[in-house]
Protein backbone atom coordinates (compact mmCIF):
# COMPACT_ATOMS: atom_id res chain seq x y z
CA UNK A 1 0.00 0.00 0.00
CA UNK A 2 1.38 3.52 -1.36
CA UNK A 3 0.26 6.97 -0.27
CA UNK A 4 2.38 8.60 -3.36
CA UNK A 5 3.54 11.63 -2.42
CA UNK A 6 1.05 11.94 0.00
CA UNK A 7 1.87 12.43 3.66
CA UNK A 8 -0.17 11.17 6.81
CA UNK A 9 -0.17 13.84 9.44
CA UNK A 10 -0.88 12.49 12.89
CA UNK A 11 -2.32 14.97 15.26
CA UNK A 12 -2.11 13.68 18.80
CA UNK A 13 -0.75 15.28 21.97
CA UNK A 14 -0.50 11.68 23.63
CA UNK A 15 3.89 10.96 22.55
CA UNK A 16 3.07 7.11 22.72
CA UNK A 17 0.25 7.04 20.70
CA UNK A 18 2.34 9.20 17.88
CA UNK A 19 5.20 7.04 18.37
CA UNK A 20 3.68 3.83 17.54
CA UNK A 21 1.51 4.93 15.05
CA UNK A 22 3.70 6.86 12.81
CA UNK A 23 6.02 4.02 13.35
CA UNK A 24 3.83 1.15 12.35
CA UNK A 25 2.58 3.60 8.90
CA UNK A 26 5.69 4.11 8.18
CA UNK A 27 6.50 0.60 8.08
CA UNK A 28 3.52 -0.13 5.85
CA UNK A 29 5.68 2.50 3.17
CA UNK A 30 3.54 5.68 4.36
CA UNK A 31 5.31 9.22 4.63
CA UNK A 32 4.24 10.26 7.70
CA UNK A 33 3.98 13.89 9.70
CA UNK A 34 3.15 14.03 13.52
CA UNK A 35 1.98 17.05 15.61
CA UNK A 36 1.35 17.58 19.67
CA UNK A 37 -1.27 19.67 19.25
CA UNK A 38 -3.77 21.67 16.96
CA UNK A 39 -2.04 24.84 17.29
CA UNK A 40 1.67 23.14 16.11
CA UNK A 41 -0.26 21.44 13.25
CA UNK A 42 -2.03 25.19 11.66
CA UNK A 43 1.80 26.37 12.14
CA UNK A 44 3.65 23.45 10.62
CA UNK A 45 1.01 22.14 8.18
CA UNK A 46 2.04 24.40 5.16
CA UNK A 47 3.16 23.13 1.94
CA UNK A 48 2.15 19.53 3.24
CA UNK A 49 0.50 17.36 0.23
CA UNK A 50 -1.83 15.86 3.19
CA UNK A 51 -3.83 12.48 1.94
CA UNK A 52 -5.04 11.63 5.67
CA UNK A 53 -5.20 13.65 9.10
CA UNK A 54 -5.07 11.11 11.88
CA UNK A 55 -6.82 13.51 14.38
CA UNK A 56 -7.21 13.42 18.32
CA UNK A 57 -10.25 14.44 19.40
CA UNK A 58 -9.73 15.29 22.69
CA UNK A 59 -6.64 17.53 22.85
CA UNK A 60 -6.27 20.72 25.45
CA UNK A 61 -6.40 23.49 24.33
CA UNK A 62 -7.78 23.41 20.46
CA UNK A 63 -9.57 20.20 20.44
CA UNK A 64 -10.10 17.93 17.25
CA UNK A 65 -13.41 19.28 16.76
CA UNK A 66 -12.21 22.98 16.91
CA UNK A 67 -9.76 21.96 14.11
CA UNK A 68 -12.08 19.95 11.95
CA UNK A 69 -14.06 23.45 12.22
CA UNK A 70 -11.06 25.70 11.89
CA UNK A 71 -9.93 23.79 8.28
CA UNK A 72 -13.58 23.81 7.21
CA UNK A 73 -13.68 27.37 7.64
CA UNK A 74 -10.69 28.19 5.59
CA UNK A 75 -11.28 25.74 3.03
CA UNK A 76 -8.73 23.57 2.74
CA UNK A 77 -9.57 20.33 5.04
CA UNK A 78 -7.95 17.17 3.93
CA UNK A 79 -10.01 13.99 5.04
CA UNK A 80 -10.24 13.14 8.60
CA UNK A 81 -9.82 10.40 10.48
CA UNK A 82 -10.65 11.05 14.09
CA UNK A 83 -9.43 9.13 17.24
CA UNK A 84 -10.42 8.91 20.38
CA UNK A 85 -10.43 8.15 23.78
CA UNK A 86 -13.27 9.72 25.29
CA UNK A 87 -15.24 10.98 22.77
CA UNK A 88 -19.35 10.01 22.69
CA UNK A 89 -22.31 9.98 20.23
CA UNK A 90 -22.42 13.83 19.37
CA UNK A 91 -18.88 14.46 18.95
CA UNK A 92 -18.68 11.57 16.61
CA UNK A 93 -21.92 12.72 15.09
CA UNK A 94 -20.39 16.39 14.60
CA UNK A 95 -17.37 14.64 13.22
CA UNK A 96 -19.20 13.32 10.53
CA UNK A 97 -21.55 15.79 9.71
CA UNK A 98 -17.94 17.65 9.35
CA UNK A 99 -17.05 15.49 6.39
CA UNK A 100 -14.79 12.98 8.57
CA UNK A 101 -14.01 9.13 7.28
CA UNK A 102 -14.20 7.99 10.53
CA UNK A 103 -14.62 8.60 14.61
CA UNK A 104 -12.28 5.89 16.10
CA UNK A 105 -12.50 4.53 19.59
CA UNK A 106 -9.41 3.98 21.25
CA UNK A 107 -8.12 0.90 21.40
CA UNK A 108 -8.86 0.27 18.02
CA UNK A 109 -7.93 -2.40 15.10
CA UNK A 110 -4.89 -1.68 12.77
CA UNK A 111 -6.91 -3.25 10.12
CA UNK A 112 -9.30 -1.06 10.54
CA UNK A 113 -7.70 1.97 10.48
CA UNK A 114 -5.24 1.18 7.23
CA UNK A 115 -9.32 0.34 5.76
CA UNK A 116 -10.40 4.30 6.59
CA UNK A 117 -6.79 5.90 5.54
CA UNK A 118 -7.29 4.14 2.40
CA UNK A 119 -10.34 5.64 1.75
CA UNK A 120 -8.87 8.76 2.76
CA UNK A 121 -6.62 8.63 0.56
CA UNK A 122 -8.34 7.95 -2.54
CA UNK A 123 -10.55 10.90 -1.49
CA UNK A 124 -8.04 13.06 -1.17
CA UNK A 125 -6.63 12.08 -5.13
CA UNK A 126 -9.40 12.69 -6.02
CA UNK A 127 -9.56 16.11 -4.62
CA UNK A 128 -6.18 16.77 -6.33
CA UNK A 129 -7.31 16.08 -9.36
CA UNK A 130 -10.15 18.32 -9.47
CA UNK A 131 -7.98 21.18 -8.14
CA UNK A 132 -5.40 20.38 -10.93
CA UNK A 133 -8.48 20.47 -13.61
CA UNK A 134 -9.74 23.68 -11.49
CA UNK A 135 -6.11 25.28 -12.02
CA UNK A 136 -5.71 24.00 -15.83
CA UNK A 137 -9.41 25.39 -16.64
CA UNK A 138 -8.77 28.59 -15.01
CA UNK A 139 -5.70 29.43 -16.83
CA UNK A 140 -7.31 28.64 -19.84
CA UNK A 141 -9.79 31.81 -18.99
CA UNK A 142 -7.49 33.83 -18.28
CA UNK A 143 -5.82 34.09 -21.38
CA UNK A 144 -9.30 36.03 -21.97
CA UNK A 145 -9.83 39.67 -22.87
CA UNK A 146 -12.86 41.41 -20.74
CA UNK A 147 -14.84 41.80 -23.78
CA UNK A 148 -14.59 38.16 -24.83
CA UNK A 149 -15.20 36.79 -21.47
CA UNK A 150 -18.28 39.28 -21.38
CA UNK A 151 -19.36 36.80 -24.83
CA UNK A 152 -18.83 33.98 -22.88
CA UNK A 153 -21.02 35.19 -19.89
CA UNK A 154 -23.75 35.69 -22.26
CA UNK A 155 -23.21 32.31 -24.06
CA UNK A 156 -23.37 30.54 -20.67
CA UNK A 157 -26.41 33.15 -19.69
CA UNK A 158 -28.32 32.41 -22.98
CA UNK A 159 -27.60 29.32 -24.94
CA UNK A 160 -30.68 29.92 -26.98
CA UNK A 161 -29.26 33.46 -28.36
CA UNK A 162 -25.87 32.79 -29.01
CA UNK A 163 -25.66 33.60 -32.90
CA UNK A 164 -22.71 36.14 -34.07
CA UNK A 165 -26.60 38.72 -35.22
CA UNK A 166 -27.95 37.71 -31.80
CA UNK A 167 -24.51 38.64 -29.64
CA UNK A 168 -23.96 41.94 -31.70
CA UNK A 169 -27.03 42.92 -30.91
CA UNK A 170 -26.55 42.23 -27.40
CA UNK A 171 -23.10 43.78 -27.30
CA UNK A 172 -23.90 46.61 -29.86
CA UNK A 173 -20.98 45.47 -31.79
CA UNK A 174 -21.24 43.94 -35.43
CA UNK A 175 -21.82 40.22 -36.27
CA UNK A 176 -18.41 39.90 -37.83
CA UNK A 177 -16.53 41.37 -34.66
CA UNK A 178 -18.23 38.96 -32.64
CA UNK A 179 -17.10 36.33 -35.26
CA UNK A 180 -13.67 36.93 -34.49
CA UNK A 181 -14.08 37.03 -30.77
CA UNK A 182 -15.85 33.84 -31.02
CA UNK A 183 -12.64 32.08 -32.84
CA UNK A 184 -10.83 33.55 -30.39
CA UNK A 185 -12.28 32.01 -27.49
CA UNK A 186 -12.54 28.86 -28.99
CA UNK A 187 -9.12 28.79 -29.59
CA UNK A 188 -7.83 30.02 -26.45
CA UNK A 189 -9.99 27.86 -24.25
CA UNK A 190 -8.76 24.63 -26.66
CA UNK A 191 -12.55 23.62 -27.59
CA UNK A 192 -13.82 22.74 -30.47
CA UNK A 193 -17.56 24.02 -30.46
CA UNK A 194 -20.24 25.72 -28.22
CA UNK A 195 -20.92 23.28 -26.58
CA UNK A 196 -17.59 22.51 -25.40
CA UNK A 197 -17.40 26.18 -24.60
CA UNK A 198 -20.28 26.30 -22.07
CA UNK A 199 -19.71 23.22 -20.88
CA UNK A 200 -15.73 24.38 -19.97
CA UNK A 201 -17.58 27.21 -18.53
CA UNK A 202 -19.82 25.59 -16.02
CA UNK A 203 -17.10 23.43 -15.17
CA UNK A 204 -14.85 26.56 -14.04
CA UNK A 205 -18.03 28.13 -12.27
CA UNK A 206 -18.66 24.72 -10.11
Amino acid sequence: MSAGDLVLVIVDDDLDIRTSLSRALRLRGFAVETFDSAAAFLTGCEGLAIGCLILDYGMPGMNGLELQRALLARGDAPPILFITGHGGVPESVQAIKGGAIDFLEKPFRQSVLLERIASALEIAQSQRQRSAEGRQVAERFSRLTAREMEIVARMVESPAEISSKDLGRYLGISPRTVDHHRARILEQLQVRSVAELIDLANRREG
